[in-house]
């Protein structure tokens, strides 16, 4: 099978955990007999600095023309000091986003139980949590008119019924497929958007009879979120709300490095680890890539390559039975960015038994 993919390290660690990802995938087409067509392009600071633009129409052009897109991370301290900079790298993604209509951003949340002791959450909390969260992503407050004067500013938050729809169709779908649970997250108390959200859902939970449907506040489910996570199955919000809830579904996670997620629309899908570009590690090879290793095979399993996904979930899982991972994780024992995508890569190809032989880039002792 051939796949044309746009990779778009971005900014920050972005090249070094996409480079890890590139590296699995190319194991994975070697093992399973795929041709994957790796293409880069400009996203971000990094657009800016040789372009003047984060988001340049030869990047669009270039993930218009793919299969699916890899992306990094986004983000250079340059810009977050002067708030009031005309151009920001976070200006390309909120245009990639509308410009490919990535309208659901999916991000899973799933605890390891060998790591459930990095997370501030107590490990009996975090037993059975699996769940998914379904955000809108190119509507709302993030898109809507802004108004900004001496005395006052104005963030417009408009929703369409047709906006709402589409995610909420994918919502109860994946529902259908899990665990027959959905929970809505809004504010409806209070904002006229999150009502149509309300009436909206409503209308769907009619068409499935068989998933159960909840509605929390926001407030009330940023709290649940932490008191009682297993609660969950879909989560589904709108895109201020979905920001909010995926970021703070990391601390019961342990780490950023370990969320995946991808955006899809109804021609194009993305796939990028939830971090952030992570500067002052940048060049380090010390950042975790596992987050956006997860990513691919999100990109896998969505091209109906169950076999190929499950392979890189195996391995990512015999390393955190092994203790195999990077400093964020585990700063006693670890290891590198790049060794850490050497691991996985051997493993794809190999199996557990070539890590007993096999030394690792230049490291001179054996892994196990």
């Amino acid at each position: 099978m051939l796949k044309n993919i746009t990779v778009l390290p971005g900014d920050g660690i972005g090249p070094e955990v996409t480079d890890q990802a590139v590296k699995v995938l190319e194991a994975i087409a070697e093992r399973f007999g795929h041709e994957f067509k790796f293409t880069c392009g400009l996203i971000g600071a990094a657009a800016i600095d040789k372009t003047g633009d984060p988001f340049p129409e030869e990047t669009l052009e270039l993930c218009q023309s793919s299969d699916a897109i890899l992306l990094g991370a986004i983000g250079d301290p340059k810009y977050d000091k002067d708030p009031n900079a005309s151009i920001r790298p976070e200006q390309g993604l909120l245009r990639m986003r509308k410009s490919l209509g990535l309208y659901a951003n999916v991000r899973p949340i799933k605890i390891y139980d060998k790591l459930a002791g990095l997370s501030v959450v107590k490990p009996e909390i975090l037993e059975n949590v699996d769940f998914v969260i379904y955000r809108e992503l190119t509507g709302g407050i993030y898109f809507g008119k802004k108004q900004k004067e001496a005395d006052f500013s104005s963030d417009e938050c408009l929703y369409f019924r047709s906006e709402v729809e589409r995610i909420t169709k994918l919502a109860f779908a994946e529902a259908a497929r899990r665990d027959k649970k959905l929970c809505l997250v809004d504010k409806a108390n209070v904002l006229e958007s999150s009502r149509l959200w309300r009436d909206v859902v409503m209308d769907y939970a009619k068409l499935y009879h068989d998933v159960e449907v909840e509605y929390l506040y926001i407030d009330n489910a940023a709290m649940q979120m932490i008191l009682n996570p297993s609660r969950f199955d879909v989560v589904l919000c709108s895109n201020m709300f979905g920001d909010i809830l995926s970021d703070e579904a990391s601390v019961l996670v342990g780490s950023l490095g370990l969320l995946a997620s991808s955006s899809r629309g109804d021609e194009y899908s993305l796939y990028e680890p939830v971090h952030g570009s992570y500067p002052e590690a940048a060049g380090k090879d010390i950042a975790n890539p596992l987050a956006t290793i997860m990513s691919a095979e999100m990109m896998l399993r969505d091209a109906e390559m169950e076999k190929e996904a499950d392979c890189i979930n195996r391995a990512i899982e015999f390393c955190m039975e092994k203790s195999i991972m990077t400093e964020d994780l585990n700063p006693d024992i670890h290891y590198s960015c790049s060794q850490m995508g050497d691991i996985i890569q051997a493993l794809i190809l190999d199996g557990p038994e070539s890590l007993k032989i096999r030394s690792i880039r230049e490291a001179n002792s054996t892994i196990l």
